[in-house]
């Protein structure tokens, strides 16, 4: 509960922050933009690993979304976690990015469980996201050994400065013992 009141109070400080959920598997939305906690959290724990990643199909819909947001003053941003393979074909992806690159969206990665077949695939499409500046998106590859978790806290997914005040841990509104399917997700 703690915890819940501690994002809920962030969450209100940034009211214009929303943030949308749907999986890459069944590419459901399982919660449109909104600055709910709330309604996020809730809808986090009904995703269930189902389906094969639609990667493409799901980054569209993403965008599509971002599209229809109500305030426009603010950067954009995908955080996608990818734990399948992906089947896209890699030209299809390099398209994707430049779009993305042009729409000013900036898209964070986070891969892990089928690192081999998809770290190559990835770490080219953020390089081709990021063009000649080099910043902006990021991706992270988890491999066997440190939690998700720990992963995240020392990324710049969450410690970068693109991430307008989520900066250092990024996770303290959390308290694992009051959530621990919460606490092992994030």
């Amino acid at each position: 509960k703690q915890w819940y009141q501690r994002r809920v109070a962030i969450t209100a400080g940034n009211p214009e922050n929303t943030v949308a959920l749907l999986t890459l598997g069944s590419l459901k939305v399982l919660s449109t933009l909104t600055n709910e906690v709330g309604k996020v959290m809730s809808c986090l724990h009904q995703i269930e690993p189902q389906g094969e990643v639609n990667f493409l199909t799901g980054i569209k819909i993403a965008q599509l979304a971002l599209k229809h947001r109500q305030s426009k003053n603010h950067k954009t941003r995908i955080i996608i976690f990818v734990g399948s393979p992906i089947d896209s074909d890699e030209k299809d992806l390099q398209r994707l990015a430049k779009k993305l690159k042009k729409e000013k969206v900036n898209v964070d990665i986070v891969n892990f469980g089928e690192t081999e077949d998809n770290t190559e695939k990835l770490t080219n499409f953020v390089s081709t996201l990021n063009g000649k500046e080099g910043t902006g998106s990021h991706i992270v590859t988890v491999s066997i050994g440190p939690t998700l978790s720990d992963a995240l806290k020392k990324s710049p997914i969450l410690s970068g400065e693109d991430m307008g005040g989520m900066g250092g841990s990024g996770f303290d509104f959390i308290d694992a013992n009051q959530d621990p399917d919460l606490a092992l997700a994030l």
